[in-house]
């Protein structure tokens, strides 16, 4: 008997400030990434799904985002000096 599937992890880059797409509100947003990663007989192999998005904590709405826009806006929370001021994120829904 072999037993395989699948186990999600959930990382959290960034906290960014940015204006929300959906409420409108200048709040905080997590920018995560999440991977799933194949398993056999419970030991996690390989990734097969790698995905990155935000969330507001203001209202909850949840974005996807392409990996060079999750690493342009880690990276500018890194290096940003104004890390107070908001950004507009569109929101799609």
């Amino acid at each position: 008997m072999i037993i395989f599937g699948t186990k999600g992890y959930l990382y959290q880059l960034a906290m960014l400030t940015l204006v929300c797409g959906r409420c409108g509100n200048p709040a905080a947003h997590a920018l995560r990434k999440r991977v799933t990663k194949f398993t056999l007989f419970f030991v996690p192999l390989f990734p097969f799904s790698t995905k990155y998005m935000t969330q507001c904590t203001f209202c909850g709405a949840e974005q996807s985002v392409s990996k060079e826009q999750a690493e342009h806006l880690r990276a500018q929370s890194a290096n940003d000096p104004a890390h107070g001021q908001p950004h507009r994120q569109p929101y799609r829904s």
